[in-house]
């Protein structure tokens, strides 16, 4: 510790966190959870996933040993389990699409900007392209961690317009692999899935040279055929192949290694021959069927310096750069209207090739000091981005340049910490077939924390506003491209976080988490066919709660109820993209680091608020994990998992094909 021995551990955490590329927070994580299985009054903590109890914002993270037991084969299936978030089509990456609070993907686009994704920092997967999934083509193996931040506050450290939420993956440093230790490892992964025969195989490589360098390497390919549904009916015209791959290189060094640098880059490919262009549909149809190839690229490059000798300088500066390209070209005589007139207005459409690159810099520095009784911890930063789009036959393109800044203050005194944000932005945007528009805008917020002093309990709220400037895809109608979206929100909501609470060593956490979120001046969803939605409201109630005893038993508790209206003058009626409320409920038991075995089951409530109502729907999904820690397989991980287990043929509202059915997963890995 520095000389801020009064600052919060919520602080301390965040200023860690901040230094993702340090080589001793890197080395203590692994140490940490080696410690929670040796002491039982530590395997209190020890459910699937921690509470985020110690902030007020609606947080989820997803470690790597969740993502693990999960044998996900899409990021989407990662944070499906976060109360709030839901999938549409979420298991495959053609057509899957990310829905948090109501936003997000819907059956028309992929995103309707107001759902942020960052890897590594680097902005991808938000174009507003027509029938084409949320365009995140990159693989759950080549990530750590992921975040997820429901709502508006928590998020004007990272960008404008994120109304629904944000989620944050973060790739694996070679420390990840090595723990540390000088030298060469190998961590080889292979999966396999009945339904569909679903194949992976993950190859990182992680070379440790030194304690503080290390480059790593990842190579992982999945594959798989057409799934079907419970009564036996495939979900999809075609199976996939999906290779990624990334390397990446983190190097600490100054006399208390207070310097870093990390480089990162992935890269991935998908192709699909003639499959329908309605990624969200099984058959052609009118739009008929295309030859697909998508290739993603993400680069980062990340400076840290945290100084030794003072906490008032912890600095980084992030340079991320996202690249896209979807080429489709039509397959002739797929679809019904060919030879009609109809059909050379809808061939541009189904015919055209997509790139979007992303360049991005933000700086920012943390500083942790006290004015009085009251400890801040202070992030300020700035950020550059650069967008620039290919003018394709069905989407304008041109460029859309940003310059924001934020500021962002957690003040603790005593029990309480209020947290200040603001955030201003400014934009030109526009292209050389059209105009050229300037925009800014001014947002911000505020949440407070309270914590009852060791009673485990604390109550919390929120108040922020954001506005989601306009975007290219809009450059055709300029009466949107000087108005932006605006949404205001209003959290509040209590914890409880203790131990020993109805055994010795045993660990209760729980978060329940009121919401109110009104958009209006809305520009998404507006067509040539249908009246304009221009304001809307939602309210909902989020749970979270997990409860685990030394023994090995734990139980998790995740739970969603939402209500969406459009609120449009002269219109009303319920939000199309309001998600179906939702229980899911985890029991498992550990036995030592060796074995876990869980069930959990999910619950979605029938949806009658919507023109298409979706019946109630019970799936069970089991889990069990065999890690052996010494003899011949000491070190490898078995895990054997079973997805919709009694094979119920459903559609989870909101998607637009038939979930899976039953499928057994097997996973064996081991680092050599």
């Amino acid at each position: 510790m520095k000389t801020m021995e009064g600052m919060t551990m919520t602080a301390h955490v965040r200023l860690r966190a901040a230094l993702l590329a340090s080589a001793a927070t890197c080395v203590s994580l692994p140490a940490f959870a080696q410690e929670t299985f040796e002491l039982d009054t530590v395997l209190l903590a020890e459910s699937k996933r921690e509470v985020q109890t110690d902030t007020a914002i609606a947080e989820t993270e997803i470690d790597r040993e969740e993502m693990d037991d999960r044998q996900a084969g899409t990021i989407a299936e990662l944070v499906e389990t976060v109360p709030g978030v839901n999938l549409i089509n979420g298991n495959t990456p053609q057509g899957s699409g990310i829905n948090i609070r109501g936003f997000g993907a819907n059956g028309t686009y992929g995103t309707d900007q107001k759902v942020a994704i960052q890897l590594d920092g680097a902005n991808v997967g938000s174009e507003e392209l027509y029938r084409i999934g949320t365009q995140l083509y990159t693989d759950p193996e080549l990530y750590k961690q992921v975040s997820v931040i429901r709502g508006i506050a928590g998020t004007f450290e990272y960008g404008s317009g994120i109304i629904g939420g944000l989620i944050r993956a973060e790739t694996k440093d070679a420390i990840d692999i090595t723990g540390g230790e000088t030298g060469f490892k190998l961590r080889q992964t292979i999966q396999y899935g009945t339904n569909g025969s679903q194949l992976a195989s993950s190859t990182i490589a992680a070379w440790q040279p030194t304690e503080n360098f290390g480059v790593i390497g990842n190579y992982t390919y999945r594959m798989q055929d057409i799934p079907v549904d419970g009564s036996g009916a495939p979900i999809t015209t075609q199976g996939y192949a999906l290779p990624s791959y990334s390397v990446g290189m983190l190097y600490t060094f100054g006399n208390a290694n207070e310097h870093s640098i990390r480089a990162t880059y992935s890269d991935t490919n998908s192709t699909e021959l003639d499959t329908p262009y309605d990624s969200f549909a099984t058959t052609g149809g009118m739009f008929g069927n295309v030859d697909r190839t998508v290739h993603s690229r993400t680069a980062t490059l990340r400076y840290e310096y945290d100084s030794p000798t003072t906490d008032l300088i912890n600095f980084s500066a992030n340079l991320s750069y996202a690249d896209q390209q979807i080429d489709s070209a039509y397959v002739a005589g797929s679809s019904p209207l060919e030879g009609t007139p109809t059909f050379p207005f809808l061939q541009p459409l189904v015919d055209a090739d997509h790139r979007y690159e992303t360049t991005k810099l933000t700086l920012k520095n943390q500083s942790l000091f006290a004015t009085g009784m009251i400890q801040h911890d202070l992030r300020i930063g700035a950020e550059y981005i650069f967008k620039e789009r290919l003018d394709a036959s069905s989407a304008p393109g041109g460029t859309d340049r940003r310059i924001a800044v934020f500021a962002v203050d957690d003040m603790t005194w005593g029990g309480l910490t209020f947290t200040p944000a603001v955030r201003y932005e400014t934009q030109r945007v526009g292209g050389p077939a059209y105009a050229y528009y300037t925009n800014d805008a001014f947002m911000g917020g505020a949440t407070a924390r309270y914590e009852f002093g060791n009673s485990g309990f604390a109550v919390f709220a929120s108040a922020a506003y954001t506005e989601n400037l306009p975007i290219m895809d809009d450059l055709t109608n300029p009466a949107y491209m000087t108005q932006s979206e605006k949404a205001v929100s209003y959290e509040a909501g209590l914890s409880f976080d203790r131990g020993s609470v109805f055994l010795d060593g045993d660990q209760l956490s729980l978060k329940a988490n009121v919401y109110r979120t009104n958009v209006r001046d809305i520009t998404s969803y507006t067509t040539a066919t249908a009246a304009p939605i221009t304001n809307a409201m939602f309210y909902g109630v989020e749970l979270e709660g997990s409860y685990s005893m030394a023994s090995g038993f734990y139980t998790d508790v995740n739970a969603n109820f939402s209500r969406g209206m459009d609120t449009t003058p002269g219109a009303g009626g319920n939000w199309a993209g309001t998600p179906a409320d939702q229980l899911r409920v985890t029991v498992g038991k550990r036995w030592g680091e060796e074995y876990d075995l869980s069930w959990e089951a999910v619950y979605d409530f029938a949806m009658n608020r919507a023109t298409t109502p979706t019946p109630a729907s019970l799936v069970h999904n089991l889990r069990a994990t065999y890690a052996p820690q010494d003899g011949f397989f000491g070190g490898a991980e078995f895990r054997l998992g079973v997805e919709n287990l009694f094979d119920l043929n459903y559609t989870p509202h909101l998607a637009t094909r038939a979930a899976p059915g039953r499928t057994f997963k097997f996973t064996v890995a081991k680092t050599f």
